[in-house]
């Protein structure tokens, strides 16, 4: 049995939006894309068994395996071009959609062969194509291929079974035991937790920086705790950019003010705190931009901030006052601690939000990148930015070759670090719990975890 943290699972359509984290881990589950995430976060074949890159990385080129939905009919490369258009096409709210701009054509070539075109080369496609977004899924009668399929739904859980590969021979199929199947679980992280602790479950997956301070009181054995080392963003975009924080002195003011080493410590000696927005430098020619404060111990950053804060009293004499957007949960409480006490520190007056509020001066986010590249980094925490950092992230999106692609991200990075259009505070927090007969558990950067790779023998 499997909780993960969220709404009951559902296998729905994700050009309708945002999913939670139940319905990613349903779709994983019962129905894979081209391509899937094996237990280590790396690229393994899916519905395709091979595929190459052509083309200077212009084109892509999958051949589809002897597939079945799970009413026993042949996947079609057809079918699959199909489910693929509409998750891309102009109506659709996929989440991944923003970063499949360079798709120009998908075609099928034959029954078992689909071709995509591309615009400019994406290297970083298949990792996409791996996203439980991208899953195929048949829209009339929503089916996938497996590696499960869905025996039972109930009112917060399915039960799934293992599909038989069809490409083996009945007598190479071990036979099916009870153990085989899991249940899956959305529901609140109080429940998972108790669940797990009452060893109703062997994994409460989906965990993030909301329900932590919920495990630092519970009493699970410190061996079951696992954390991912994450790739991604968690920090405060700025979605106001009216009055003080119209000035990128201002808003380089605020990211200064954060002890972001104190804020970290309060959850977890393991979560490592970040000042630049790209982790790395990735596909970017040069490192990361580096904000000019880093260098600067704390208190003196904070007394900079200070009075940058009182220049701008000089002249705007009413007070600074902040909307700050942070999810619910103990741990939002947490941060809400930490971060409005920073911004109190050098003359702010923070205000807590709800996550979704509308109208936030700073909004946290915390996301998983779904892909190593710097665009998705640069695109995310350009919403907004200045027109100099709108304009050189575009370039970056369009840059006809690798080499353009690189140099204009580049540009692009240290264009968005002048205009502080985001606030990096540390790498996304994400935790699950994970019981030790789980023995193919491996924490990874996409902090995914594919129900079929958790048990000694995959299956």
């Amino acid at each position: 049995m499997a909780s993960v943290i969220g709404a009951p699972p559902e296998l729905s359509d994700a050009s309708r939006g945002d999913w939670p984290e139940s319905d990613r881990a349903l779709a994983d589950s019962v129905a894979q894309g081209l391509v899937r995430f094996d237990a280590t976060g790396q690229i393994e074949p899916g519905v395709a068994e091979r595929w190459i890159v052509t083309d200077e990385g212009m084109t892509y080129i999958f051949r589809l395996r002897e597939a079945v939905w799970s009413d026993g009919r042949p996947v079609t490369a057809q079918e699959v071009v199909a489910i693929l258009k509409h998750q891309i096409a102009a109506a659709s709210r996929n989440p991944l959609k923003p970063f499949l701009t360079s798709i120009e054509s998908i075609v099928e070539m034959t029954p078992q062969v689909i071709q995509i075109e591309l615009s400019h080369p994406r290297p970083d496609l298949l990792k996409l194509f791996a996203q439980p977004e991208l899953a195929i899924v048949r829209r009339r009668n929503p089916a996938g291929t497996g590696p499960f399929r869905i025996m039972h739904a109930g009112h917060r859980s399915m039960l799934l079974t293992p599909v038989s590969d069809p490409n083996r021979s009945p007598d190479e199929i071990p036979e099916k035991v009870p153990e085989d199947d899991v249940r899956l679980i959305g529901e609140p992280a109080s429940r998972a937790i108790m669940r797990y602790i009452a060893r109703g479950s062997d994994l409460v997956a989906g965990g993030t920086v909301g329900d932590w301070p919920l495990i630092q009181i519970a009493t699970v054995p410190p061996a079951e705790v696992k954390l991912d080392p994450a790739a991604g963003l968690f920090g405060l975009a700025i979605t106001n950019r009216e009055g003080f924080l119209a000035s990128a002195d201002n808003r380089a003011a605020i990211a200064a003010a954060i002890d972001r080493a104190g804020l970290v410590e309060a959850f977890s000696p393991e979560w490592a705190p970040t000042e630049q927005l790209l982790p790395d430098q990735l596909d970017s020619a040069t490192p990361p931009a580096i904000p000019s404060w880093v260098a600067i111990d704390v208190g003196d950053r904070r007394q900079q901030a200070k009075a940058q804060v009182a220049s701008w009293r000089g002249i705007h004499p009413e007070p600074v006052v902040l909307r700050v957007a942070l999810p619910g949960g103990p741990g939002g409480t947490l941060l809400w601690a930490r971060i409005g006490a920073d911004l109190q520190s050098v003359g702010i007056q923070p205000v807590r939000v709800a996550q979704d509020a509308r109208d936030a001066d700073l909004r946290l986010i915390d996301a998983v990148a779904p892909y190593d590249s710097a665009r998705w980094y640069l695109a995310m925490a350009c919403a907004p930015c200045g027109g100099a950092a709108s304009d050189a992230v575009e370039a970056a999106r369009v840059a006809p070759t690798l080499a353009a692609r690189s140099a204009a991200i580049a540009t692009a990075d240290a264009a968005v670090a002048a205009d502080v259009s985001f606030i990096p505070i540390a790498r996304p927090f994400r935790w699950s719990l994970v019981s030790l007969r789980l023995r193919q558990w491996q924490p990874n950067a996409r902090a995914w975890h594919p129900l079929n790779r958790l048990r000694a023998v995959p299956k």
